[in-house]
């Protein structure tokens, strides 16, 4: 049996990647996958599977014809925030995938935010024709129940990913402590220069080394030079590829200030206390979820000794997720594998 696997992969995104790694993990053994990608070579060379183009017309439906499962997520793929084109090619290829035959599974989905009236109905009616659904968030769930379509909820399969060491993290300084901020029109100069000199003066008053991790290098690379010359004391850029090195980078370390949310996960995955720097909704609500500290980024205090004093707070005296917490969090995040196996069994 193959699936064709549709999602934001081979763009060099290390939360999508983590998804994708998550997915080939959880796959039942009888299916063959094939990657849409944005990079079908270095997906071939990471992951050991058939990858092609995913904008080439042709080698996308020579995919479809040769496949039996349509795969689409996980992630936030069905949103219009970032790009109003979006929710139409990955609506318009599961619409394709539903009228070639192939099997469609909308999988561990992150829809919204839906601004607009129209990408609302073509998501609407592009879940509607999947055989199966399954969501990693009560937002997403609420939407889906509100068009009277089943689906299973579940954590973000990212929770269940396996980690590999860091070749020479180790050899830096300890305590360490993560950063991992990304580009954004919200996280304005301004508010840049105030995170930067908050983290100087935590630096200063913890000893610790700030690793600086960028996420997806294009976006998150150059807010981490900007950085580093600015702190202090011992800091390293690591710039990861593999998603699984990327998750165990927060073995490393005793507390993770984030933006992107897989570096959330990621960190509370293995017992790293985190503080949240939120740019969306699946952020906050991540927060919500797991009472996690924070701020929006419009809530970031104008003053950095305030933000800083807010970070050595948190490292002195902050909780990470008890061992029970995560390990419930990765059981259920395993109900994406279930839905896999129950589908493709059928």
């Amino acid at each position: 049996m193959q699936a064709v696997l549709c999602g934001y992969y081979g763009k060099g995104n290390g939360g999508d990647e983590a998804l994708l790694a998550a997915l080939l993990q959880m796959l039942p053994d009888q299916v063959t996958p094939l990657v849409l990608s944005g990079n079908p070579a270095e997906t071939q060379e990471r992951y050991g599977v058939a990858a092609c183009d995913r904008m080439s017309t042709f080698a996308v439906l020579k995919a479809l014809r040769q496949s039996d499962v349509f795969i689409w997520g996980g992630g936030s793929l069905i949103q219009d925030s970032t790009s109003a084109i979006s929710p139409f090619y990955y609506a318009g290829l599961m619409g394709l995938a539903q009228r070639m035959g192939l099997k469609t599974i909308a999988w561990a989905q992150g829809i919204g935010p839906l601004h607009r009236t129209i990408t609302r109905q073509v998501a609407q009616r592009a879940f509607q024709g999947c055989t199966a659904v399954s969501v990693r968030d009560r937002a997403s769930a609420a939407l889906l129940a509100e068009w009277k379509i089943p689906f299973t909820l579940a954590p973000d399969p990212v929770w269940a990913l396996e980690s590999e060491p860091v070749p020479g993290l180790w050899d830096l300084p300890a305590p360490r402590v993560a950063v991992a901020l990304r580009s954004h029109p919200l996280l304005t100069p301004a508010r840049l220069q105030v995170l930067i000199q908050a983290l100087a003066a935590f630096q200063a008053a913890t000893q610790t080394c700030i690793l600086l991790i960028p996420f997806q290098p294009e976006r998150d690379l150059a807010i981490a030079k900007a950085i580093q010359p600015h702190l202090p004391g011992a800091t390293q850029i690591l710039t990861l590829s593999h998603p699984q090195q990327l998750k165990g980078v927060f073995r490393g370390v005793e507390m993770a200030i984030a933006m992107r949310y897989h570096g959330l996960i990621m960190a509370a995955a293995d017992e790293c206390r985190c503080f949240a720097l939120s740019y969306d909704p699946k952020v906050s609500q991540l927060m919500q979820d797991l009472a996690i500290p924070g701020w929006t980024l419009e809530q970031i205090p104008e003053q950095p000794n305030q933000v800083s004093q807010t970070w050595l707070e948190h490292y002195a005296n902050g909780e990470s997720l008890s061992t029970d917490q995560i390990r419930s969090l990765v059981d259920r995040a395993l109900m994406h594998r279930e839905l896999l196996k129950d589908v493709l069994r059928a």
